[in-house]
C-alpha cells in the first residue's frame, strides 16, 4: 500500500485523499488551519464537476446547501440602480443552469466528512521541506515528526509551500491579473433577500449577497492594481477602505463591518502557470498547479476534476515501482487542455464575464473516464 502526503485539506486535496483511500492508498492529508476551514465566498460546481459529485455520493447534501438568488442589481457609484436581472448573478451564472453555487466553507464540511475513513488528518501542521531519494519523499514538519512517503502532493493554494520547496519561487509561476480582491462577511443589515448587489465605479467595486437564510453578507471588493498583495492584516484593511472610499451608498457602512470582521481575506488575483506539474515524486494540484483565479469562475471545478483524474491515473498505475511517473504525465495530458479553456476565462472579457458559450464549452471540456 502506497502512503501519499497531501499538503492542503481544500476542496482539491480532500477530494484526492478520498478517492486514494478508495483505491487502496494510504492517504495523509496536512492541513495548515486548525479545523476544517470555514468564512469564504461562494463558489460553483459545473459541467464536468458535477459528475465528481455525483460518483462521490453528494449530488443531494450539496444541492441542499446551494444558494437560492432569485436576481441582482446592478448600482452605479451613487447607488442608483443601472441594470437588474432575473436571469443571471454574476456569481453563479443563470439561474436556471443546472450548476450549484454553495458556500465553499458548506462544501468543505461536506467533503471532509465524506473523506474521513480511511484518510489521516493532521490540522494545525505544514510541510517545512522535502527530501527525495530512493526510499522516497522524507518530510519535515512545522510541529508533527518528520515521515517518509511514497509519493508527495502539493494542494495547498496559490501561495503553494510544496510547490516552492520542489520548483522554485512562486515569482516564476504566479502571473497577476491586475486585480485585487477582499472578502468577508457581516450581518445582514442591508435586509436582503435572496438578491444581490454589484456596485462599481472606475477600478473599484463590490459585490454583495446574502447567505445563512439571509442572515449574513457575503462582501467581495474588487480593484485594479499591479502591485503584489498586502500581507499584514492591518495594512491590508486600510488599503481597502482607501481604494473603495470613492464609492457612496452604503459604503461607509461596509467598511465599518470590514473593519470589524473576523474573517477577513485579501490577496492578488493571479494564475499559476507550470511548464510541468510534476518533479520525481511530487506533484501538483489544483490552484497549486493551475490556478485560473475566482475571475474564471472554476477554480473549483478544475480542483474537483484534477482530484478525479489523478486518483485515476494513480490507481491504474498501482503495483509498478515507478508507476508514478506514468501517472503523473496522462494525469497531464488529461488535464491540460482542459485548464487551458477555463483559464482562458478569467481573460476573456476583462472587467467582465466570459461568454455564455465559453464557459459551456469550458465546463465540460473533459471525461472522467480515460480513454
Amino acid at each position: 500500500m502506497q502512503n501519499v502526503l497531501v499538503s492542503g485539506g481544500g476542496i482539491a486535496g480532500t477530494v484526492l485523499a478520498h478517492w486514494l483511500a478508495r483505491r487502496g492508498f494510504a492517504p495523509t492529508v496536512v492541513e495548515l488551519a486548525p479545523a476544517p476551514r470555514s468564512g469564504g465566498q461562494a463558489i460553483d460546481i459545473r459541467g464536468t464537476a458535477l459528475d465528481v459529485i455525483a460518483r462521490m455520493g453528494l449530488t443531494g447534501q450539496v444541492r441542499a446547501v446551494r444558494t437560492r438568488m432569485r436576481g441582482m442589481t446592478v448600482l452605479d457609484a451613487d447607488g442608483t440602480e443601472v441594470h437588474r436581472s432575473t436571469e443571471a448573478t454574476y456569481s453563479g451564472g443563470r439561474l436556471d443552469s443546472g450548476d450549484v453555487e454553495l458556500l465553499r466553507s458548506d462544501l468543505i464540511g461536506i467533503l471532509h466528512q465524506h473523506a474521513l475513513e480511511g484518510v489521516e488528518f493532521i490540522h494545525g501542521d505544514s510541510v517545512t521541506a522535502l527530501h527525495e531519494d530512493e526510499r522516497g519523499v522524507h518530510a519535515s514538519f512545522a510541529h508533527g515528526q518528520p515521515r517518509t512517503f511514497d509519493l508527495v502532493v502539493g494542494a495547498d493554494g496559490l501561495h503553494s509551500r510544496v510547490r516552492r520547496l520542489v520548483f522554485g519561487p512562486e515569482e516564476e509561476f504566479l502571473r497577476p491579473l491586475g486585480t485585487h480582491v477582499a472578502i468577508f462577511s457581516a450581518d445582514n443589515f442591508l435586509g436582503l433577500e435572496d438578491w444581490q448587489v454589484w456596485q462599481r465605479d472606475g477600478d473599484a467595486g463590490y459585490g454583495i449577497y446574502p447567505v445563512r437564510g439571509n442572515r449574513e453578507l457575503r462582501v467581495c471588493f474588487g480593484w485594479a492594481d499591479d502591485a503584489p498583495a498586502e500581507r499584514d492584516p492591518r495594512a491590508a484593511r486600510e488599503l481597502v477602505a482607501e481604494r473603495m472610499g470613492a464609492l457612496r451608498w452604503e459604503t461607509p457602512r461596509l467598511l465599518d463591518a470590514l473593519h470589524r470582521s473576523t474573517d477577513f481575506y485579501a490577496d492578488v488575483m493571479a494564475q499559476v502557470h507550470l511548464d510541468t506539474w510534476s518533479a520525481g515524486r511530487t506533484v501538483l494540484l489544483g490552484d497549486a498547479g493551475y490556478c485560473a483565479s475566482p475571475l474564471s469562475g472554476q477554480g473549483t471545478s478544475l480542483a474537483l476534476v484534477g482530484a478525479h483524474v489523478l486518483a485515476d491515473e494513480l490507481a491504474r498505475a498501482a503495483g509498478r515501482g515507478d508507476g508514478h511517473r506514468a501517472a503523473f504525465e496522462r494525469y497531464e495530458d488529461r488535464m491540460r487542455p482542459f485548464v487551458a479553456l477555463n483559464q482562458a476565462l478569467a481573460t476573456e472579457n476583462p472587467g467582465g464575464p466570459a461568454a455564455e458559450e465559453s464557459v459551456e464549452r469550458a465546463k465540460n471540456a473533459i471525461s472522467l473516464d480515460a480513454a
